[in-house]
């Protein structure tokens, strides 16, 4: 078979519907709309979440809560996932997301306290637990703000 024979399988493209092109396509005239009423009208399309007058959903259900707008989100690594490093390594925000330990920076990284270190490491990270603190100067480290 060659690249010139190819061939979409039977029925696999469907022809579009040409409304309003005549009676002999089957949609001429009202083009399928129907006769008079809002939906036979230009630009009846409605406005998204619209429902004919009805109060719509969006602002039926209650509201809960609180969106802080200001909210930071940050990318977290416990301590125990350091132990994959070499001694003396500098762990940086650059390193862990080249390492795969987080997928994405967001507003920075927090290294949070749960699991053993094993390793002397030097961490840079713009926010630290205190468990975690404690658990990366114990093993012999160094903690530095990003």
């Amino acid at each position: 078979m060659r690249l010139h024979e190819l061939r979409r399988p039977k029925g696999a493209v469907k022809t579009k519907k040409r409304v309003g092109r005549g009676p002999g396509s089957g949609l001429g005239k009202t083009a399928g709309r129907g006769q008079k009423g809002q939906k036979s009208r230009s630009g009846s399309g409605g406005l998204r979440g619209f429902e004919g007058g009805q109060m719509p959903l969006q602002r039926r259900v209650p509201k809960v809560g609180f969106h802080n707008p200001f909210r930071k989100e940050y990318a977290y690594v416990n301590v125990s996932e350091l132990n994959r490093f070499d001694d003396g390594t500098e762990i940086t925000p650059a390193l862990l997301l080249e390492q795969g330990l987080i997928k994405k920076l967001r507003d920075g990284v927090k290294i949070l306290g749960k699991g053993d270190l094993e390793r002397k490491l030097v961490v840079v990270a713009h926010k630290v637990t205190r468990g975690a603190r404690e658990k990366i100067e114990a093993a012999g480290g160094e903690v530095r703000e990003a």
